[in-house]
C-alpha cells in the first residue's frame, strides 16, 4: 500500500476515535514534522520543542483534513504545522511583535467584520486603509501580525483561479523541494494584490515587463523597479 493511501485509511480510523489509528499516522508522518521543526531552530526554542509543537499541528492536521480535498495529507499538513509553530514563537516573544501592531490588528479585526456583516464580502486593503485611518503598511503589517494559515484552496488573487495547489504541482519532487514551493506559496499569499499580478504574469504566464505593464496600467520601469521589490521580499519572507 503506497503512503498516499496508508494515510488515507488511518486518517478516516483516526477521526472516528481510533487511538492506535492515529498514533500510527503519527509515526509515518513524523519524518515530516522533524524536517518542519528543524527549519525553526536557532530562533531561541529546543528542537524537541519545535518537534512537539510540529506534531500538535499535525494532529490538528488529522482532524481537519478532508479527502475530498483531493490533495495528499501531507500537503494539506505542512501550513498548519508551520503555523502552529510560528503562533508559538509570536506568542512565546520569540518573534517580537509591538503593542502597537497587536493593537491596529484588534481594531482592523473588528473593522473587517462589520464591514463584512454590512457588505456581504472581505473588504480590500485600501478599505481598510479608509476605515482604520492607517496607511497601507501598517495595515499590511498588523493583518500579518495575526493571520491564520491560509487554505491551499483560496485563491491569491480577485481573479480566483490561481492557487497555492496550482503552485505546488504534482508529487514527483522530493521533500525538501515540496517544502520549499510551500514556504514561497505561503509568501506570495501575503504580497500585495498588484505585486501578486506581476508575479503572476512574469512568472506564471511568461509575459513580458512591457506586456505586464499594459496589462496593469503601468510603465515598464514601474513593472522592472517592483519586480526587484518583490523579489527581495520573497527571499526575506521564505523560512
Amino acid at each position: 500500500m503506497d503512503s498516499y493511501k496508508e494515510n488515507l485509511l488511518y486518517i478516516e480510523k483516526a477521526q472516528n476515535g481510533d487511538s492506535d489509528a492515529q498514533e500510527k499516522l503519527i509515526r509515518l508522518n513524523y519524518p515530516l514534522a522533524v524536517s518542519l521543526a528543524r527549519r525553526f531552530t536557532g530562533r531561541g526554542c529546543d528542537l524537541e520543542d519545535l518537534i512537539q509543537l510540529a506534531l500538535f499541528g499535525m494532529l490538528k492536521a488529522i482532524r481537519s483534513f478532508d479527502s475530498e480535498r483531493g490533495c495528499a495529507f501531507s500537503t494539506y499538513a505542512v501550513p498548519l504545522i508551520i503555523g502552529e509553530i510560528r503562533k508559538f514563537l509570536r506568542d512565546d516573544g520569540l518573534i517580537k511583535v509591538s503593542r502597537e501592531n497587536k493593537r491596529n490588528s484588534a481594531t482592523l479585526l473588528r473593522l473587517r467584520e462589520k464591514f463584512t456583516e454590512e457588505h456581504g464580502r472581505e473588504p480590500h486593503v485600501d478599505e481598510l486603509c479608509a476605515l482604520s485611518g492607517l496607511d497601507r503598511e501598517s495595515v499590511l503589517t498588523a493583518l500579518d501580525c495575526s493571520k491564520p494559515v491560509a487554505s491551499i484552496s483560496e485563491p491569491l488573487t480577485d481573479e480566483g483561479g490561481f492557487t497555492v495547489e496550482n503552485i505546488l504541482g504534482d508529487g514527483g519532487s522530493s521533500i525538501e523541494r515540496a517544502f520549499d514551493r510551500i514556504a514561497l506559496s505561503e509568501a506570495l499569499s501575503k504580497l500585495p494584490e498588484e505585486w501578486k499580478k506581476i508575479i503572476i504574469m512574469r512568472y506564471f504566464r511568461d509575459m513580458s515587463q512591457q506586456q505586464t505593464a499594459d496589462a496593469l496600467g503601468l510603465s515598464q520601469v514601474k513593472v522592472s523597479r517592483e519586480e526587484k521589490k518583490i523579489i527581495a521580499e520573497l527571499r526575506k519572507s521564505i523560512v
